[in-house]
């Protein structure tokens, strides 16, 4: 992989990444969502992402690096399920909300939901500047590195 493609990579990453808190913060304001962000770290875009590039991103990054952004992004899923345990799986009262799926939650159930919501957005915020960094790092290196990690 080039620079150019790290960084592309980097950067697509990021907003698959941001993409996902965009569909929370609709749930969590009272809109449907169809397609909800996987509750699974490797399954997500952003997970597909760290998981299938590890090898690349291990030798660009630094090993340390790397997990430190792959603890993030575990601790994030850890929060998101707390978020989508109200919405997805806990159920939900009423034979109109049973039959109709409807993704009604009780005002506490909502009020959760939006504190979880906040601190999954701290998280996020830490997980965007170790990408941010990522970023710088990749720049500051010599293409010379990147012709290494490809052999």
């Amino acid at each position: 992989m080039t620079k150019q493609q790290t960084l592309d990579s980097i950067q697509t990453a990021r907003k698959y990444h941001e993409v996902q808190m965009q569909k929370i913060s609709a749930l969590v304001s009272g809109k449907t969502i169809v397609d909800p962000t996987s509750v699974s770290k490797r399954e997500c875009a952003f997970g597909q992402w760290i998981y299938d590039e590890e090898k690349h991103l291990r030798v660009i990054l630094g090993s340390q690096f790397y997990e430190a952004i792959e603890q993030l992004h575990g601790k994030w899923h850890e929060q998101y399920y707390k978020i989508y345990e109200i919405f997805f799986t806990k159920p939900k009262n009423g034979l109109f909300s049973k039959v109709l799926k409807l993704n009604k939650v009780s005002m506490l159930e909502l009020d959760k939901a939006k504190l979880y919501y906040a601190e999954l957005q701290q998280n996020t915020q830490e997980l965007l500047k170790m990408m941010s960094i990522s970023e710088r790092r990749v720049m500051a290196l010599s293409d010379s590195k990147f012709a290494k990690s490809l052999s």
